[in-house]
């Protein structure tokens, strides 16, 4: 049973593109290494930009300063 946790920032990814992602994983999952995609877990995990930390700084501080 395949589980996949992805992690992307809070900044509003909608439902559609979720879906997609989730639809989109349990394909290449079953096409790459046949695994049933009746039993494949794909858990999207939502972080606040200030939980999430590049080269020291937070993504909400690197955004501001536009990089």
């Amino acid at each position: 049973m395949p589980y996949v946790n992805i992690k992307i920032t809070r900044e509003g990814a909608s439902a559609e593109q979720k879906a997609e992602l989730i639809s989109g994983v349990t394909e290449l999952l079953a096409r790459v290494l046949d695994k049933n995609p009746q039993t494949t877990v794909v858990v999207i995990d939502e972080v606040e930009t200030d939980n999430w930390g590049i080269g020291g700084e937070t993504v909400t501080r690197r955004r501001a300063e536009g990089r």
